[in-house]
């Protein structure tokens, strides 16, 4: 499974790369109906999410009781939101603390 979701977003990922600016208004078909690239880039990323909930959805089903939550577990807001504003404002990206920064 892991294959095929590398495969797919490399896939994407190399098109976008590969992608001048005057492709954007460049008219491609989907599902027979004319859309720019720039339309067809907004329709994907709006797209990918639900197929990505229903991954997840299945991730739940599947491990049960020994779910973790992918983001603040249920009944912990208060805590999350106590430790996160009792730290000054800063500048990052909401996944920074999930990806691992070299040493």
């Amino acid at each position: 499974m892991l294959q095929s979701w590398e495969a797919g977003w490399s896939c994407l990922l190399g098109t976008l790369r590969s992608l001048k600016s005057e492709d954007l208004e460049r008219i491609v078909p989907i599902r027979n109906q004319g859309h720019s690239v720039m339309e067809a880039i907004q329709r994907q990323l709006a797209h990918y999410p639900y197929h990505v909930g229903q991954i997840v959805l299945l991730g739940r089903m599947f491990a049960g009781p020994d779910w973790a939550s992918l983001s603040i577990p249920k009944g912990r807001s208060d805590a999350f939101n106590a430790d996160h504003f009792a730290k000054p404002l800063r500048r990052e990206h909401f996944t920074d603390s999930l990806i691992r920064k070299p040493e």
